[in-house]
């Protein structure tokens, strides 16, 4: 019978050297030294007084490396900080709490969208960026909002006038019972009488800062939220979501996301204009193409990019603004 030397996984103590955990060709090791974000310093008042603060290069770095594992979430980040050897070498064993980088995602977002420009550039400089054709597509993604939640201004002015006619039957059947010398409601039907009566400030605050109804790309009527606003109610094989349609511009050489963006819609219709004017820098157009500058000795002619889409993107007025850039474009028709 054969033997085999024992394989122990049991947790131990072991002398490890951070440095090179990081494997030259990995994305961690990438990560490492393509981050730079000494303009963030400028955001710490901590020179002479208060605590020190994480990096917010180590902060990204962590962050980037657990987006690349499909760790989206705060909480999920902090635990593999203390338990994850790539992840312990890119913080450097400083296991930063959730709340940290909850408020690192939820401050400075406009200056990371910074950085994730000079990734593309860098992949770019490389040759990893094709410029021959990009795929564009999208997902419906829930948002953290509540459909029940959702209403056009009309339909919020009716719940909120719904919610302060039981609050006011409530109180006038408390009053009523009153008189008769009875011990008063139980503190569930107190509770309820705030909770209606609260409910329905809350919608009169709302209509107060939002007088004004959504409307999407053709003028319809979108319903609001009151809880996240800047999402929508979409229909998925799986129901109706509220939530965003998030939508990506992909590179076919590499595979390599060169654009993403979020919008509180469900009509992809809308979204391919905004995607192809953010893509615009990457492109080669069909002017350029036959007009512009002849190719060096020994290279081949340039080619237009060939932007795709499926049938979602497909519009009659999408299609005439491509061609208005003179943009090479396959997009699957409605009819097929």
């Amino acid at each position: 019978m054969a033997r085999y030397k024992h394989i122990d996984t049991s947790p131990r103590l072991i002398a490890v050297d951070l440095q090179r955990q990081r494997l030259p060709g990995t994305i961690e090791h990438a990560r490492n030294h393509q981050i730079d974000l000494s303009r963030l310093d400028t955001n710490y008042k901590n020179d002479i007084t208060g605590a020190t603060a994480y990096p917010p290069a180590m902060l990204l770095k962590i962050i980037l490396f657990a987006y690349s594992q499909g760790i989206i979430s705060s909480r999920n980040i902090e635990s593999p900080c203390r338990e994850h050897i790539i992840f312990i070498a890119l913080s450097g064993d400083t296991s930063p709490h959730f709340t940290t980088i909850a408020n690192f995602i939820g401050t400075l977002g406009d200056e990371i969208a910074q950085i994730f420009a000079q990734v593309l550039f860098i992949c770019d400089q490389q040759g990893l960026i094709g410029h021959e054709m990009f795929a564009i597509d999208g997902v419906k993604l829930p948002g953290s909002a509540s459909k029940a939640k959702s209403g056009t201004q009309a339909e919020f002015i009716a719940r909120a006038a719904k919610l302060e006619a039981e609050a006011k039957k409530m109180v006038a059947r408390h009053r009523k019972e009153d008189t008769k010398l009875e011990p008063a409601p139980d503190a569930k039907a107190a509770k309820r009488i705030e909770r209606l009566t609260r409910d329905a400030k809350q919608m009169r605050d709302w209509l107060a800062a939002n007088p004004v109804e959504r409307r999407g790309a053709k003028g319809a009527i979108i319903k609001s939220n009151l809880t996240d606003n800047e999402s929508a109610e979409m229909a998925t094989s799986k129901g109706v979501i509220q939530g965003y349609c998030g939508v990506a511009a992909v590179d076919a050489k590499h595979q390599i996301i060169v654009e993403a963006q979020t919008h509180g819609t469900g009509s992809e219709q809308a979204l391919l204009n905004p995607m192809v004017e953010a893509i615009t820098p990457l492109l080669i157009k069909a002017e350029n193409s036959e007009q512009g500058k002849q190719p060096r000795e020994g290279e081949p002619a340039a080619k237009p990019t060939l932007i795709t889409a499926d049938a979602g993107y497909h519009s009659e007025a999408n299609l005439a603004a491509l061609a208005a850039m003179n943009i090479t474009a396959l997009i699957a028709d409605n009819g097929m």
